[in-house]
């Protein structure tokens, strides 16, 4: 990490896109307009197709940014990403002769963010969901089952996890309606039909897959990191009550595949190397095909959680958390995923499961801020929360900070919108 590198572009101390990160994005200039490719510059979105055309972005194998997923350009392989970066790099230095120096491009390839809509920056085709906080476990296996057994005999022999649905991968800024299912409210009655009552947010952040493999060769421990392109944000929308009863005995279903919000820049993880740091020590020794041999196989980066309500005017801060409490590393989550033979494309979204940290105001989910809802949140306008209220407003962010170097992921915000009303005749 050069810290000496700056941009001929004002970008604030305070921003998560300075030169150093760099994340890929798709966007249009209007909602219905081209999308193309771009990189989160400051304030700006840098056009790289408007590079390409220019010729000072040439890849191997390309053109890969004037298309509407970044799928081919991350399908292209390593050596791609990084020319691209470094490339990028240099054309937005301050020393810049060719966009630096070039007016006219500038007007071309520079937009302003708040001026174009983003879009999922890759075509998802497969979701994964792991469980991977074992704070998070261990809360929910204290809530729902005993204290004193909380994690399942399974948790630290192997990343748990299930397939979800990408077909409800959105990107931030969508609504979410808030989903109906089956509820079973009372233990001596039938279960009923009705809009979900504790719907709740899961603090997470995913890997999108880089490289595929072949079904029936697994991704051995050694190589699994090579097969992951960069991070996002994710929101996993989760409805705890439909959850509750449908997941015995397959897990979840319907109460996970309604919303899984992501935010729209995939930050590479050359970006997050100066980040690197180690997960908490794993006791048990994981078997063989799971040991991992580099001591730097995660990545601190501060999360948080925000809530807007419904015409207020300020945001209450849930909580704050940190990637780095992560039991099982990405690399581990893949190579466990893969070892049956199990064949990964890319762009397949891989998510970490809910951050929990070890204090209540580490918490990631509201299951846990608000126990169960036995411990109401007090949120700065004078309301409380013990599950997420239609027209709320979930605001996650994270970055990483390290000698002044800022990298972050920008945010993932959803905005929950009543059920649908349901006339169901005979």
């Amino acid at each position: 990490m050069d810290k000496n590198l700056t941009s001929f572009i004002d970008i604030a101390s305070d921003s998560d896109f300075s030169i150093h990160n760099l994340p890929y994005g798709i966007f249009s200039e209007t909602e219905d307009g081209k999308r193309r490719a771009g990189v989160a510059i400051g304030e700006h979105v840098l056009d790289l197709s408007a590079l390409e055309t220019e010729g000072l972005l040439t890849l191997e194998g390309g053109p890969y940014f004037d298309q509407p997923t970044l799928n081919p350009f991350i399908e292209s392989g390593r050596d791609n990403w990084a020319t691209a970066r470094k490339t990028i790099q240099t054309l937005l230095s301050t020393n810049s002769k060719d966009l630096g120096d070039n007016q006219n491009l500038q007007k071309q390839a520079l937009f302003k963010q708040a001026d174009v809509t983003m879009h999922l920056p890759v075509h998802v085709p497969g979701y994964t969901d792991f469980y991977s906080s074992k704070e998070h476990a261990t809360n929910v296996g204290t809530i729902f089952r005993d204290p004193n057994n909380a994690l399942l005999p399974n948790w630290k022999e192997m990343p748990v996890g299930y397939n979800g649905r990408a077909s409800t991968v959105i990107v931030s800024g969508t609504d979410v309606v808030r989903p109906s299912g089956q509820l079973k409210p009372h233990a001596d009655k039938r279960p009923i039909f009705s809009p979900c009552q504790r719907l709740d947010f899961e603090l997470e952040t995913a890997f999108i897959v880089g490289q595929p493999n072949k079904i029936g060769q697994p991704i051995a421990m050694e190589n699994a990191w090579d097969h992951i392109f960069g991070m996002v944000l994710l929101n996993d929308w989760s409805a705890r009550d439909i959850q509750k009863w449908e997941y015995v005995p397959l897990g979840p279903f319907n109460a996970k595949t309604f919303a899984s919000e992501i935010s729209p820049w995939i930050v590479t993880l050359d970006a997050l190397e100066p980040f690197k740091t180690s997960c908490p020590t794993q006791d048990p020794e994981p078997l063989s095909y799971l040991s991992e041999k580099k001591a730097d196989n995660s990545f601190d980066i501060t999360l948080s959680v925000e809530l807007l309500p419904k015409n207020a005017d300020s945001v209450t801060v849930l909580c704050e958390t940190n990637f780095k409490y992560m039991y099982w590393s990405m690399a581990q989550q893949l190579t466990h995923h893969t070892i049956t033979g199990c064949k990964v494309e890319v762009g397949d979204l891989m998510g970490s499961g809910t951050i929990s940290g070890p204090t209540p105001d580490t918490f990631g989910s509201m299951l846990e801020l608000a126990w169960n809802a036995t411990k109401p949140v007090e949120l700065s306008n004078g309301e409380t929360r013990t599950f997420i209220e239609d027209g709320d407003t979930v605001i996650m962010k994270g970055h990483a900070i390290k000698d002044d170097i800022r990298v972050g992921f920008g945010e993932v915000r959803g905005k929950i919108l009543p059920a649908l009303e349901f006339n169901f005749s005979d």
